[in-house]
């Protein structure tokens, strides 16, 4: 499915997936920022002066919870239309159009690099050189993030089956996310399941922070750290 198709209607069609869950597409997101912005402040301290890449930023919902943790904000997406929307979201970010394959930004730029919900619209065949490419641009002790569904969570099948957007998906394992992290010559940081409960309250992130080992969440994430 082209990206560029769904420009106007993506918030819409995603909302039409989950609805079964009880909760909208912005509580997952803002979950999902939340374990970001924790994540990098727990291996890197202060986030203030730290520059951030979001790689495939949509019309930028992840980094509008993100950016205002971080110094800079720079986003990067294959269609036009959803990077002019993204500007016009989250103004205190930098956002442009690239080509899917070489990141326009010189190697050892960014703090943190991440990616979220994306991996599984890019053909297989290109997945190593994507993530090879954040790797490239990555500052020596740097981190990286790739966020994805969970393909052993049936709720989530649901959601992904009921999306016309995702009609082309390949869903990722932890282990086949963290085997590209490996791949691109980072060493593994952390890997977790999250968004075990679609409900709020810190009383369920509390109780969810004791099943991160659990291969029942709904997403997950891993990072890796550039050392050299």
């Amino acid at each position: 499915m082209e990206f560029e198709e769904y420009k106007q209607s993506y918030v819409a069609e995603v909302e039409q997936s989950i609805d079964f869950a009880g909760q909208s597409h912005d509580f997952f997101i803002r979950v999902k920022a939340d374990e970001l912005v924790a994540s990098c402040a727990r291996q890197l301290g202060s986030l203030e002066r730290c520059s951030v890449l979001d790689v495939g930023c949509g019309v930028g919902l992840m980094s509008r919870y993100v950016g205002e943790h971080f110094g800079e904000l720079r986003g990067v997406d294959v269609a036009p239309g959803v990077v002019k929307r993204a500007a016009a979201h989250v103004p205190q970010g930098k956002f442009q159009v690239y080509d899917g394959r070489r990141i326009p930004f010189e190697e050892q730029t960014f703090d943190v690099v991440f990616t979220v919900c994306v991996l599984h619209h890019v053909p297989p065949a290109q997945w190593t050189s994507l993530v090879a490419e954040m790797a490239r641009v990555l500052k020596p002790g740097g981190l990286l993030y790739i966020f994805e569904h969970n393909p052993y969570n049936p709720l989530t099948r649901r959601a992904v089956n009921n999306c016309p957007f995702d009609a082309d998906a390949k869903l990722l394992t932890r282990g086949e996310s963290m085997a590209l992290i490996e791949s691109a010559e980072l060493e593994a940081a952390e890997a977790r399941y999250v968004l075990f409960f679609p409900w709020k309250g810190s009383g369920f992130r509390s109780i969810e922070s004791g099943l991160r080992w659990l291969p029942l969440g709904a997403q997950y994430f891993v990072s890796g750290r550039r050392v050299r």
